[in-house]
């Protein structure tokens, strides 16, 4: 307390001897609001530090003290200013995040819902499907349901966690906005908010457009992407075979052959297709041994990939062949698993054969004195046959989502003509 009164005074007391007359009474106050005394003004009381200048050195302390003040206040009015923001935005935050949470469970039950209706739709088809087609073997149109209604579940599935996960990452997202919040609540509103409104747009666009493309990839799950026809073999029959008739002559000194092949069951020897004249009947054969796929050329000529093929799975095969050099060449899924040379080195295929697919000519005549054990039992799609080596670049492309609509000038699957014998026939969008 004395120094607020020796401050008071230092303020106060005139600095020159001019002003002296004004300043003939001084009186102090106590902080008890009583007047303590009256001291008359004399040369003696005056005497005192407050008739010099102040110092440099006093005028920056001052200066500081009266610096130091005004910041403490600024700080404290900022302090409680930044509360009330805070609260505001968590109010805000916790709002739109309530909101959020009841438009997510929405989009999650209405995609639930659609998909339950096409599991519906399609278990309707199928009923009436296997009630048109009496000569289809029930079991294995039973398999055929089971396994559309597994891949719907697994659809189902996917898209449900596809948006939990999306949930869950706009959940981590707004709690590291809300802590960017207690430092700069204009940096969240200009790029946090439009972030997470951003993701979940995105998002919702993904799932829209999955549930868009989800019956067409249901009906074709069982083809190959962008076939809409197969043939069927149901079972392995020495009648049930595929007679092909080239679009022109098959003497060849080079070839392509790409086909799909999805096969129920692969023996020793399971026949894709053979060709083969009265003097020779083995002049081309792709067939398939357990699990590996061998392409011949003159008989016993002939190169095999190994480890290559599973039953019950579609698998693109692409066999090459030249008579320069004899250079061969099988490709799977668009990718070259096996490669040789001089294999038929010299040789020319010669017009006039049977092309078959499913079995393999016995040397007799068309459909005759098949054997059982070679017959190939699955489904074949997209032949297609050509009279020289395709390039790399052709052959990958033949494997992709055009294959079905890219033709052989020798046989063309779609242009050239298939004759289904015995039980084999033609199957659409399954």
């Amino acid at each position: 307390m004395f120094s607020f009164v020796i401050l008071f005074f230092a303020l106060w007391c005139p600095s020159s001897s001019q002003n002296q007359d004004e300043y003939d009474d001084l009186i102090f106050f106590n902080f008890d609001n009583e007047v303590e005394s009256v001291i008359p003004a004399t040369e003696e009381a005056i005497s005192c530090d407050c008739q010099r200048e102040h110092t440099e050195w006093d005028k920056l302390f001052i200066m500081l003290e009266n610096s130091q003040m005004k910041e403490n206040m600024l700080l404290q009015s900022l302090d409680e200013i930044l509360k009330v923001e805070l609260q505001t935005m968590r109010g805000e935050m916790l709002q739109f995040v309530e909101n959020f949470a009841g438009t997510c469970i929405t989009s999650i039950e209405k995609a639930s819902s659609q998909i339950l209706s096409q599991m519906a739709q399609m278990l309707a088809k199928n009923s009436r499907e296997v009630e048109d087609l009496p000569g289809m073997p029930q079991d294995s149109m039973q398999g055929k349901i089971l396994s559309e209604i597994v891949q719907l579940s697994q659809n189902m599935s996917n898209r449900l966690n596809h948006l939990e996960h999306a949930w869950q990452r706009t959940a981590e997202v707004n709690a590291q906005h809300r802590g960017f919040l207690q430092r700069d609540r204009s940096s969240y509103t200009a790029s946090g908010g439009d972030f997470i409104l951003n993701s979940l747009w995105k998002e919702l666009q993904e799932t829209k457009a999955e549930l868009k493309e989800s019956p067409k990839r249901t009906t074709q799950n069982l083809l190959p992407f962008g076939c809409e026809a197969a043939l069927l073999f149901p079972m392995r029959s020495k009648k049930i075979f595929v007679s092909v008739h080239p679009t022109s002559e098959m003497r060849l000194f080079s070839f392509t052959t790409c086909t799909w092949v999805k096969v129920t069951e692969i023996l020793d020897k399971t026949i894709v297709f053979s060709y083969g004249t009265k003097r020779n009947p083995y002049e081309i054969q792709l067939y398939l041994s357990y699990d590996s796929a061998v392409l011949a050329v003159n008989s016993d000529h002939k190169i095999t990939a190994q480890n290559i093929i599973s039953s019950g799975q579609w698998t693109h095969l692409c066999g090459t062949w030249s008579s320069i050099n004899g250079s061969t060449s099988l490709w799977i899924n668009g990718k070259v698993v096996a490669a040789s040379s001089e294999i038929a080195e010299d040789h020319i295929i010669p017009d006039g054969g049977i092309l078959q697919i499913g079995q393999e000519k016995n040397g007799c005549c068309a459909g005759g004195g098949f054997n059982e054990s070679l017959a190939f039992s699955g489904k074949i799609t997209g032949f297609n046959m050509w009279n020289r080596v395709l390039s790399d670049k052709e052959i990958t492309r033949e494997s992709g989502e055009e294959s079905c609509n890219i033709r052989g000038n020798l046989v063309g699957w779609g242009v050239t003509e298939f004759l289904p014998h015995g039980g084999a026939q033609y199957i659409f969008g399954l």
